[in-house]
């Protein structure tokens, strides 16, 4: 059977790998790091074969792994201390965007932001990639789990094991951040 098991796993390799490193790479801050999720999902596949009663296609079994993986992967890395490198355009700092009444600043208010189908355009989708890969590791987990894979905020807080209060406080900050780097690197272009 392991011969067997392990042909059936290479043909799924070849056949899923492709589409599922596509996905990874869409929820991932990297290559390299999607390459490695797709590895362990397939990993895992073969160590939990057995496991797989043919209830659902093969497809959908590897692609439950693998977003499991992809959660598992932004899990441990909220779980790392903050290392922010983000310091394009000058330091990043909440008092420069807001005054002492938490009102935006008038020379820092969100300038009007044409909202045309950014998300369709493909010079826009890769600045906002790099602007997400600059976020610190715990942040860009936190937008991740909540705005591309859809998982409940209260869920989120109890599987990175914070207050939902600190989470929304992550996410507030990281999209302040996010803002900061859209609009210097593609709004004022």
């Amino acid at each position: 059977m392991s011969k067997e098991k392990n042909q059936i796993i290479s043909v799924w390799v070849r056949e899923y790998g492709p589409e599922m490193y596509r996905y990874a790479r869409s929820k991932m801050s990297g290559q390299e790091v999607a390459e490695d999720v797709v590895q362990n999902t397939f990993i895992a596949a073969l160590q939990s074969f057995s496991a797989f009663e043919g209830k659902s296609s093969p497809k959908t079994w590897l692609f439950s792994i693998l977003k499991h993986k992809i959660m598992d992967y932004h899990r441990e890395q909220y779980r790392k201390p903050v290392q922010v490198e983000f310091n394009q355009g000058g330091d990043f700092r909440e008092d420069d965007l807001f005054d002492e009444s938490g009102s935006w600043r008038k020379e820092s208010r969100p300038s009007a932001w044409d909202d045309h189908h950014l998300l369709d355009d493909h010079d826009f989708n890769a600045v906002l990639h790099d602007c997400l890969k600059r976020l610190p590791a715990k942040w860009y987990s936190a937008i991740q789990m909540k705005y591309l894979a859809g998982v409940d905020g209260d869920k989120i807080s109890s599987e990175l094991e914070v207050s939902p209060a600190n989470f929304w406080q992550i996410l507030h900050r990281a999209k302040l951040q996010l803002r900061v780097c859209l609009e210097t690197n593609w709004f004022k272009k």
